[in-house]
C-alpha cells in the first residue's frame, strides 16, 4: 500500500502522518510530498526519516492513495493528475466538495456512497464534520426542519501563522506577523475566511451547504455564523435544531451515545460538558448541553466540540482511506 501525503510539512499534514501511525494504517511505502522549497527535506514517520519528493515524482510513483492537505489551488491542479495515474485522492481542501461528480464523505455517516470509480474524494470542512456526526443520526429519527449553528473556532483552523500570532500576542511580542485583521488574544472575531457578496463568510457558506450533500437531504434549512476565538486545539458549536417530529431528550442522548465516533458528555449537575481543552488530541466528537428549546416546539439545543485537526481533518481523511482498504475499493 503506497501512500502519498501531499502537504506533509503543514499543520494538518503533520497530524495526518501522526494519525496514520497511531491507527497503524497498512502503509508499505510512504511518499511525503510538499512544495518545491521543501523537496529534499525530511519528515518523520514511525521513528524513520523519509525524504520529501516533488509532486511530479510522487505522481510517477503511482501511489495507491494520496491524501491531500495543500490548499485548493494545489488540489485543483494536481489531484486530477494523480487520479489519471490510477491513484485514489482524498482531498482535504474545499476544491472538490461541492462538485456534483465528487463524493463528500464522513465515514460514520455516508461512506457507503463510495465506489471503485471514485478517484477524487472530498474531505468536508472541519466544522461540517463534527456537525453532521450529530445531525446524521438525529435526522434519520426525527427529520430535520431547520438548523442554526454558531461556531467558536480554534486558531489552528487558520494554520501555523495564526497560532504564532496568538502566542505572540500572549507573550507581548509585537513583531509577530498578523494573519487576522485584528488581535485574536482576548478577542473574538466574527470572521472566518473571506466575506462573500452576500456578507456571509466562506466558512459559513460551507457550513450551510456541505451537510445537505453529506446527508443526501436538501429538505431542511441551515444557517450559520462562524467566529474565531483565542483557542488552540478544537472547534466548538452551539446548535439549535428544529425537527419535523417530536423527540424525547433521553432518546436523543441514547441515539447519540450509540453513534460510532460520538461521545455524550451531558451531566450539568457535575459540570460535565464538552470543551476544546478536553477534545484536543482526540478523534471523537463530543456533544453535551442537550436540552429543549423552551421558545418553540420540536426544537433542541446542544453543544458540539471536536479537535479540528484530527476528526475535523486528518482522522476523517484516514478513516476514508481505511474504508477504501477494508472494502477493496483501492
Amino acid at each position: 500500500m503506497k501512500v502519498a501525503v501531499v502537504g506533509s510539512t503543514g499543520m494538518v499534514g503533520q497530524v495526518m502522518l501522526k494519525v496514520l501511525e497511531e491507527r497503524n494504517f497498512p502503509v508499505t511505502e510512504l511518499i511525503p510530498v510538499a512544495s518545491e522549497r521543501s523537496v529534499g527535506k525530511k519528515v518523520k514517520y514511525k521513528q524513520k526519516e523519509f525524504t520529501i519528493v516533488s509532486m511530479k515524482d510522487a505522481i510517477a510513483a503511482k501511489p495507491d492513495i494520496a491524501i491531500f492537505s495543500a490548499g485548493g489551488s494545489t488540489s485543483l491542479e494536481f489531484a486530477p493528475l494523480f487520479a489519471e495515474a490510477g491513484t485514489t485522492v482524498i482531498d482535504n481542501s474545499s476544491a472538490w466538495r461541492m462538485d456534483p461528480d465528487k463524493k463528500l464523505v464522513v465515514p460514520e455517516i455516508n461512506a457507503d456512497v463510495l465506489t471503485k470509480e471514485d478517484k477524487i474524494i472530498a474531505n468536508p470542512n472541519c466544522s461540517t464534520i463534527q456537525l453532521v456526526m450529530v445531525l446524521g443520526p438525529l435526522n434519520k429519527k426525527y427529520d430535520l426542519k431547520r438548523v442554526i449553528v454558531s461556531t467558536y473556532q480554534s486558531v489552528t483552523g487558520t494554520g501555523k501563522a495564526a497560532v504564532d500570532q496568538l502566542n505572540g500576542e500572549i507573550s507581548g511580542d509585537e513583531t509577530t506577523e498578523k494573519v487576522y485583521p485584528y488581535q485574536i488574544f482576548k478577542n473574538a472575531l466574527p470572521h472566518c475566511d473571506v466575506f462573500a457578496d452576500d456578507d456571509y463568510t466562506k466558512e459559513e457558506i460551507k457550513l450551510m451547504k456541505e451537510p445537505k450533500k453529506i446527508l443526501g437531504d436538501d429538505t431542511f434549512n441551515l444557517t450559520a455564523t462562524a467566529v474565531r476565538v483565542p483557542v488552540q486545539g478544537g472547534h466548538s458549536e452551539s446548535v439549535n435544531i428544529e425537527f419535523e417530529n417530536e423527540f424525547e431528550l433521553d432518546e436523543v442522548r441514547k441515539i447519540l451515545s450509540e453513534t460510532p465516533g460520538v461521545i455524550v458528555m451531558d451531566d450539568v449537575k457535575n459540570n460535565h460538558y464538552p470543551m476544546p481543552l478536553y477534545s484536543e488530541g482526540k478523534d471523537e466528537v463530543f456533544v453535551g448541553r442537550i436540552r429543549r428549546d423552551l421558545s418553540q416546539p420540536k426544537t433542541l439545543n446542544l453543544w458540539i466540540v471536536a479537535d479540528n485537526l484530527r476528526k475535523g481533518a486528518a482522522t476523517n481523511a484516514v478513516q476514508i482511506a481505511e474504508y477504501l482498504v477494508a472494502n477493496n475499493l483501492v
